[in-house]
Parts: C-alpha cells; sequence; structure tokens
C-alpha cells in the first residue's frame, strides 16, 4: 500500500498566488484566471510526483538540496517534499532576485 502524500500550500505561498492573481486580474481577468488555474494544475499532482520538480539551483549554491521548484513561466513555485506532505511554500515573479527572496523566506524563517 502506498502512502498518502497531501499537498499542503504555506499562507505565504497562498498570500503570493492571491497577489499574482490580483494583479493580473485588474487588466484581465479571464487571463488572470487561466494563470491560476495552470499553477493550480501544475501543483495538484505533486501528491504523485512529489521529487518531478529540480532542486532550486539558487539554494543547490550553499548546498541546500532540500527544495525544489516548477516553472509556470514566468512564475517559480517553490516547494519541499517530504514523507507525508509536499509543501508548497512560495510562488515567485523569476524576474525578481530570486536568490534574496528565498534566503530571506526559507532560510531567516519568513515562509510559514
Amino acid at each position: 500500500m502506498s502512502t498518502i502524500i497531501n499537498v499542503k500550500w504555506s499562507s505565504v505561498a497562498e498570500n503570493d498566488l492571491r497577489r499574482i492573481i490580483e494583479y493580473i486580474a485588474r487588466d484581465n481577468i479571464a487571463n488572470a484566471r487561466k494563470v491560476f488555474e495552470r499553477i493550480k494544475e501544475k501543483t495538484a499532482d505533486l501528491d504523485q510526483l512529489p521529487d518531478r520538480g529540480r532542486i532550486v539551483p539558487e539554494l543547490q549554491d550553499y548546498g541546500i538540496t532540500l527544495y525544489r521548484e516548477i516553472i509556470v513561466s514566468p512564475w517559480r513555485i517553490i516547494y519541499r517534499p517530504t514523507d507525508k506532505a509536499v509543501h508548497v511554500l512560495s510562488v515567485i515573479d523569476s524576474r525578481q532576485n530570486i536568490e534574496d527572496i528565498l534566503l530571506n523566506r526559507l532560510i531567516f524563517g519568513a515562509a510559514n
């Protein structure tokens, strides 16, 4: 029998996604809905394939290999698989300084 793995969104990741969708919706509600659906669709099967994303390169440079990411261009969905769950931690625009954001959120405790 296989272990059930849940996909859990942190409040930080939920807020990231909400801000992205609200920003897009200012100009185009239909596009905002499509982006939301694409991101949710890409994360939905993490319960079946938790290791499918690549290790986050900016963290790997520091020897940190616990975190993975899925790309839904231009956003990077950062998550951490464990034995019982996949924790979605952040949804970050790849045009931002990813290294600083990740270090602040994941290393210094700003992520829930």
